[in-house]
């Protein structure tokens, strides 16, 4: 959930407040095989709610006539939702629709201009006192809130510490009382184990432990996937269907719509600050949500789809020999023409991230080369990489993409500095002149090449990453994840632009396991298990594709 940053980011501030590490990240969001729907057909997963979802019984969530401005802003317009107990309800919508207002307000951290918030029939507290909220809500955000050096049973009780005599901490009684509570909710993590320690998936599930042990049976994911494999993504679903049945709903907010229909009764969009669409998931096909969310009856594009053929005799502009980090991946090489986009695919721990990170030069190679136009470039250097015309769009736009106190022309010129002035000086009216360039280039929404990059919604701070990836014409673009954690919309534009660059000549590898940014390739590699398992042509089939991706299979598509 990207729109509304300054909500979000304020969110994440909250006391108590629990989130979901790695925002914008993408989501491995690969459909499991035979789940989900295709086009405008009626999907078979989605159901109705859970046993004690009925609407006689009082939503355990409600918002009625939600309206909300900041400034001149509307970020909400009469907007409404209700949640019954035991149900899974996702709320859409693109980037800036403003489901980050609705969930700043219906955790308690933004007060309404007008309508009600109610839970279980009765009216929400007052926002002057978060204690009271947290036993109704709690919302795993998209930036964690685990303190690694405390144990799980720290992190849990954090604040609320059972106390011996002499006002001493009983640590025995906390980790006893941890333990009680992941007993009860089947949830296999040790409570004296150090939380840094756990995996991704691990500190997920204990950050939805601590929401429910507030007394909670209201719970808000946002992007509760983005760091999970397709393994990964299936326990967690497991998890929440065994909450739900066990009377605890969620609101679940995801860019990804597979997710909605593998796990949700009950869909919701938002679009423009308003409430466009309410129904049960089993009678929406994919066409339509998409039409609700976007106000368009086309859906998702696949780019690329019309491309020629790559001709045979074009230049070699990547290279890879025998490329290999040892313990990580291994032995791995392939060519990239000019005007060639390769798709490269692979669940969290195959490698694939790894091996895009080892060409920019984040990571040191053990063995093989990477060469840009028969040049080889000097590994473990990223300044050496972006010399050799390598552009790179990281996994991760928060950590590792953005300067988030700096302005859209600084971000989007930070690597062509030496381009923008003379004697070491930059020119700031050429700064600004070359971002205008960019922004337009990219149809960045923005109020000027000087607004602060922090104030964009995702899908334009991701185009403004993509937009620094480009400034310096590269000859090679490496893209890891290029459209996690952004909307529909953004999601085609961004794709379109790797494209467009790719008619241009410039050749492009796109690290991902999401359906929808590989079919903008013209080929794709598999990897799994820090190998390549299988190579697929243009038009390939979903289900060989997830098989190969989940090792399932190693296929050669060609």
């Amino acid at each position: 959930m990207s729109d509304d940053p300054a909500d979000a980011g304020a969110a994440a501030s909250r006391p108590g407040a629990v989130s979901n590490e790695g925002a914008g990240q993408s989501a491995n969001a690969v459909p499991r095989q035979g789940a989900g729907p295709s086009g405008n057909a009626v999907p078979r997963q989605g159901g109705v709610p859970s046993e004690g979802a009925g609407q006689n019984e009082n939503p355990v969530a409600e918002a009625a006539g939600v309206t909300k401005r900041f400034g001149a802003t509307v970020a909400l317009n009469d907007v409404g939702l209700r949640v019954a107990p035991g149900e899974a309800h996702a709320l859409v919508g693109r980037n800036g629709a403003g489901k980050s207002t609705l969930v700043s307000i219906l955790t308690g951290l933004t007060r309404p201009d007008h309508g009600r918030i109610s839970f279980n029939g009765e009216a929400a507290p007052p926002v002057s006192d978060p204690n009271a909220w947290r036993r109704h809500v709690a919302c795993v955000y998209q930036k964690s809130m685990i303190i690694p050096s405390l144990s799980v049973a720290e992190n849990l009780y954090l604040n609320r510490q059972d106390l011996g005599g002499g006002g001493r901490i009983s640590w025995r009684a906390l980790r006893s009382r941890a333990a009680d509570l992941l007993d009860t909710w089947g949830i296999d993590v040790d409570p004296r184990a150090e939380a840094g320690s756990l995996t991704v998936e691990q500190r997920q599930t204990l950050e939805i432990a601590r929401a429910l042990s507030f007394g909670a049976r209201f719970i808000i994911l946002d992007e509760p996937t983005a760091q999970l494999d397709g393994a990964g993504i299936e326990r967690l679903f497991d998890r929440l269907r065994t909450l739900r049945d066990a009377g605890v709903a969620f609101l679940f907010i995801s860019h990804h719509l597979q997710e909605v229909y593998e796990l949700c009764q009950t869909v919701t969009v938002y679009r423009d600050a308003r409430h466009v669409l309410t129904a049960p998931v089993a009678e929406l096909g994919r066409e339509a949500l998409v039409e609700a969310m976007t106000g368009e009856a086309t859906g998702l594009r696949e780019i690329g789809s019309g491309a020629a053929p790559i001709d045979d005799a074009a230049r070699e502009a990547l290279t890879v020999d025998g490329l290999g980090v040892q313990g990580i991946y291994q032995d791995v090489s392939f060519r990239i023409r000019a005007g060639e986009v390769l798709g490269l695919a692979g669940a969290v721990g195959a490698g694939a991230t790894a091996l895009g990170e080892t060409i920019v030069g984040l990571r040191r190679a053990t063995a093989g080369t990477v060469s840009v136009d028969g040049r080889p470039v000097r590994p473990g250097s990223v300044p050496a990489s972006l010399a050799a015309g390598i552009g790179f769009v990281p996994e991760d736009r928060h950590r590792e993409g953005l300067v988030p106190l700096r302005s859209i022309a600084e971000n989007m010129t930070l690597t062509v500095t030496q381009l923008l002035g003379r004697f070491g000086f930059v020119s700031a009216g050429a700064r600004r002149d070359a971002a205008r360039e960019l922004m337009e280039r990219l149809d960045v929404k923005a109020a000027g090449p000087d607004q602060p990059v922090s104030a964009l919604s995702g899908g334009n701070q991701q185009k403004v990453v993509m937009g620094r990836a480009l400034a310096g014409s590269p000859q090679v673009l490496v893209l890891l994840r290029p459209t996690a954690g952004v909307d529909v919309k953004s999601k085609e534009s961004l794709l379109g632009t790797v494209a467009t660059a790719a008619s241009d000549g410039c050749a492009a590898l796109i690290v991902s396991d999401e359906l929808d940014d590989l079919r903008a390739a013209d080929r794709v590699i598999v990897m799994f298990h820090g190998r390549v398992v299988g190579e697929f042509a243009r038009g390939w089939d979903d289900r060989r594709m997830v098989a190969a991706i989940e090792g399932l299979s190693g296929e050669h598509d060609s």
